[in-house]
């Protein structure tokens, strides 16, 4: 696309037709707070050569994910993607297509899409799924937000242990809704009650699982809890992986149930793009945000898919829509679904297997490290330790010697004295025992 810059004179003719005075009148909508009055510090026209430069040196500070032992979790997962994958999301057919609006043009996405949704109901234990959102995070605001309309409430009683980039985004749109937030403090040990908050006005209870800190629980008693008083349980599992494991949040009653699809088919990519994941019950469906593709067959009774469902603002009256940020990610979900079809069943609880042990003897390691406690009794491939130094020292000074060690909970929780020396580990298929061994005496020196 071609820069085409506006001369003074140019941007006053526009300003002029719409009505504003000023650039800044654009801009009213905005909090000052979060103006910036200064010029930003960046060097002066350059040419492209000379941008190619100074970007490569300073992406070259970066210390990749594949470089050195790495076990940085926290929703973000260093797993192994197949080559398969990026071959077959390049072809053509996928990588330009838009969304399907046509089906008679469009049946290989809605294909995929279909099959997409019922991996999804699978993993989750759910009775149908949508065929994607943007990310995890934002799913789990757009699942509050359903909560609230399938109960008619407006009350979210929200984990302690929660990610704090979901619980940032449930109460970004929440403040905006003039909805009600409960949030929980963190705990570390995970024997918080969230159940103790709910009340004849609570909408939905959100809980994390695996939990932020690692920790697993059964559900089963704070999805009784919820249904006693009216309200809904919304599950967040940052981690799929995790289900080819653990108990589906649908067996232990969840409503609703939000993922980061990330895992499988989509690596780390600085933070995105990424694929929510949504599923819920077949009663709540119409409630349900995003797209979702059902299978039919035509007019000589062969095989075919259609947008079944699609209660978006482009398809209906906007005030009527369940949401207006609901485009699915397309490309990611593809991935995603390539991925799990070449694992199958018994690969991916053998994925899963195989994280669970790394993380194991991971955590055996470390806790032979004077002074490091392993503080998650039971987890899936995420634990978190307590260091006799501050966590972001320790983390630092780790990187300084080849290895990411993980995340420091200061970093998500800042200003939370009582996290100060946690960090939280994860580890995957991809760690060898090499990659254990070098953290183990990297730490070991860190804290000697």
């Amino acid at each position: 696309m071609r820069y085409l810059p506006l001369t003074a004179d140019d941007r006053q003719q526009m300003l002029g037709v719409i009505g504003a005075k000023s650039i800044d009148d654009l801009f009213v909508d905005v909090p000052e707070a979060a103006r910036i009055d200064h010029a930003f510090d960046l060097p002066p026209h350059q040419g492209e050569l000379e941008v190619e430069r100074a970007l490569s040196a300073m992406a070259a500070k970066n210390v990749s994910a594949g470089a050195v032992p790495f076990f940085v979790g926290a929703g973000a997962y260093k797993h192994h993607v197949p080559a398969t994958v990026d071959h077959l999301i390049q072809r053509s057919e996928f990588l330009t297509s838009y969304t399907p609006y046509q089906p008679e043009i469009s049946q290989g996405t809605l294909q995929y899409l279909f099959e997409f949704q019922t991996q999804v109901a699978l993993l989750t234990g759910m009775e149908v799924a949508n065929a994607s959102m943007y990310d995890g995070s934002t799913a789990c605001s757009e699942a509050v937000q359903m909560a609230h309309r399938v109960t008619r409430r407006t009350k979210a009683v929200l984990s302690g242990n929660l990610h704090p980039h979901y619980r940032a985004v449930i109460e970004t749109n929440s403040k905006f809704a003039g909805d009600a937030v409960v949030a929980l403090e963190a705990d570390v040990t995970g024997t918080e009650d969230p159940a103790a908050q709910i009340d004849g006005e609570t909408s939905c209870v959100v809980v994390q699982y695996p939990d932020f800190f690692g920790n697993i629980q059964d559900l089963t008693a704070i999805a009784a809890a919820a249904h006693e008083q009216g309200a809904l349980l919304i599950v967040a599992i940052p981690e799929i992986v995790s289900m080819g494991a653990l108990r589906a949040p649908g067996e232990m009653g969840a409503d609703i149930v939000v993922a980061e699809g990330q895992s499988i088919g989509n690596a780390l990519n600085f933070g995105g793009p990424y694929v929510g994941l949504f599923a819920t019950r077949q009663k709540y469906v119409r409630q349900m945000p995003g797209r979702l593709a059902g299978e039919t067959v035509d007019v000589d009774g062969r095989r075919g898919y259609v947008l079944t469902l699609s209660t978006r603002e482009q398809h209906i009256r906007r005030e009527k829509a369940t949401s207006n940020i609901c485009t699915n990610s397309g490309l990611c979900c593809l991935a995603f679904t390539i991925h799990l079809s070449l694992l199958g069943e018994q690969g991916f609880t053998r994925l899963a297997a195989l994280n669970h042990e790394s993380a194991c003897k991971l955590a055996g390691d470390l806790e032979q490290v004077a002074g490091v406690e392993v503080l998650t009794p039971a987890f899936f491939n995420e634990f978190t330790i307590r260091t006799p130094k501050p966590a972001v020292e320790v983390i630092d000074a780790l990187a300084e010697k080849g290895v990411l060690g993980g995340v420091p909970a200061s970093r998500l929780m800042p200003g939370n004295e009582a996290v100060r020396d946690l960090i939280i580990v994860a580890a995957t298929e991809v760690n060898t025992d090499a990659d254990r061994a070098a953290y183990k005496a990297a730490l070991a020196e860190v804290l000697s």
